[in-house]
């Protein structure tokens, strides 16, 4: 996805969001994965050192979370609406967004495999609670990690073009 963004023109972050550390206690209780406070509060750390750096400061942001990652991205845009300009979900969980959904002022689109219903229903509950611009995309024949030929080729097209629409516009990309 990144690699598709930076040829749009896009300047990208890569974040993992959990540490080393986290991460092996995570394997084994699979808790930290879903503490959505604590991943939202590092992706809110990281935009606002975005924003402080001269080389990146009159850029506009952009979110793409996949999984648990894109409940946090929302929770992180309702904290910070005024610096965040687009949120993409891949597969994710913006149901674990909560009470921030309503708060979310970014146009959210949500990508969701067709062959994944459970995922389904929780975005289309999700995004019955966000009064923001938003799209709900169903990409027919994909699983929940969109390892079909061609999905991820789908999701990497419809997050850049969403990019396109909302992150260029009144000048907001240089």
């Amino acid at each position: 996805m990144a690699r598709v963004l930076q040829k749009g023109g896009f300047a990208t972050l890569l974040l993992d969001l959990l540490t080393p550390a986290e991460e092996q206690v995570d394997l084994r209780t699979l808790h930290l994965r879903f503490d959505i406070g604590l991943l939202a509060e590092r992706l809110i750390q990281a935009t606002d050192w975005v924003q402080s750096e001269p080389a990146t400061r009159g850029l506009a942001v952009g979110y793409f979370g996949a999984s648990t990652g894109a409940g946090a991205a929302l929770v992180a845009a309702a904290e910070r609406p005024p610096m965040i300009h687009a949120v993409v979900s891949r597969g994710g969980r913006p149901d674990l967004a909560g009470p921030a959904l309503p708060r979310v002022q970014a146009p959210t689109l949500l990508i969701v495999g067709g062959d994944d219903p459970e995922v389904i229903r929780l975005n289309r509950e999700a995004l019955a609670k966000l009064r923001c611009e938003k799209q709900l995309v169903i990409v027919p024949g994909a699983t929940h990690l969109f390892e079909e030929p061609g999905a991820l080729e789908q999701v990497s097209e419809l997050a850049l073009n969403w990019f396109e629409k909302y992150l260029t516009r009144q000048g907001l990309r240089p």
